[in-house]
């Protein structure tokens, strides 16, 4: 059996903040060797004869720093089983979103990932998640007006250009605001799941119909087929999950290319949108 690499984030997520766990026997050798014991150093009766990992999963890991990042992105690479110039967006993408979780989760806290390669499918699937301040306090302090819901900070953050950091169009020269946007057009060319859940708010894309043949990027989250809500079960922190399909890698180079200009002209019309408005002395 398996589980998508996100479930298992969350899991220990929850479980690290847990004053006592209990995992089913039917799926504890499953869980025992993607890490969940060791995350949660838990005792284990079982004794498993490992086969490397290399090329198949990555286990459960937590990161806290940009080297523990660089070596998630390493063991990452095996299982893309592509020539290097079709995996470099992979792993500038997979970076990112590491990059952005982090930055929600706090210095301290880290965030946990995993992933796993199907083979009978040519795709990755990747999760992950943190038990920090949760996206709606990151965005809060720089855009109150676009973060008085769970809901509304997620899809404000999935705008591009826009960070937590400040409230300057674009971002800053460390962190420009294109994390979660970037991620969400790749698993949008895809016609894969993506999702993110903080608070009490979750926002998941629904697949392109098979039917549209031209891929647009949306700027606005809104405009892109979704499911929503604002009633979840309140999870203090920040999950993401994507799968990646693949056998579309060719088409991930010219979707950065594309990124680059939904994210300058979304920059533009938000400034334009500022400057226009009535301003009284």
């Amino acid at each position: 059996m398996s589980v998508h690499p996100a479930v298992l984030t969350l899991a220990a997520a929850l479980g690290l903040r847990a004053k006592t766990v209990t995992i089913d026997s039917v799926v504890a050798r499953y869980l025992e060797r993607m890490g969940l014991f060791s995350i949660l150093n838990l005792p284990s009766q079982f004794h498993i004869s490992e086969r490397d990992a290399s090329g198949r999963f990555v286990p459960l890991t937590i990161i806290k720093n940009q080297d523990e990042q660089s070596r998630f992105i390493t063991e990452v690479v095996p299982m893309l089983h592509l020539e290097p110039e079709n995996a470099d967006p992979i792993q500038y993408v997979l970076g990112e979103l590491v990059r952005n979780v982090l930055e929600h989760s706090g210095p301290s806290r880290g965030a946990i990932v995993a992933a796993q390669y199907y083979a009978n499918k040519h795709m990755i699937r990747s999760g992950i998640c943190d038990t920090g301040l949760g996206i709606r306090k990151t965005i809060e302090p720089s855009w109150p007006q676009r973060a008085r819901t769970d809901l509304e900070a997620i899809k404000w953050a999935l705008v591009p250009g826009v960070s937590g950091t400040t409230t300057r169009e674009g971002g800053t020269d460390t962190n420009a605001g294109a994390g979660l946007f970037i991620v969400k057009s790749m698993s949008f060319l895809s016609r894969n799941y993506f999702l993110v859940y903080s608070g009490s708010g979750e926002y998941k894309l629904l697949k392109r119909r098979p039917d549209v043949k031209t891929a647009r990027l949306h700027a606005d989250p809104d405009e892109d087929r979704h499911s929503e809500r604002n009633d979840a079960p309140y999870f203090q922190g920040t999950l993401v999950a994507m799968d990646i399909a693949l056998d579309q890698t060719k088409e991930f180079a010219s979707l950065l290319a594309a990124i680059r200009q939904v994210y300058s002209e979304a920059i533009k019309e938000r400034r334009k949108a500022r400057y226009k408005r009535p301003q009284f002395i």
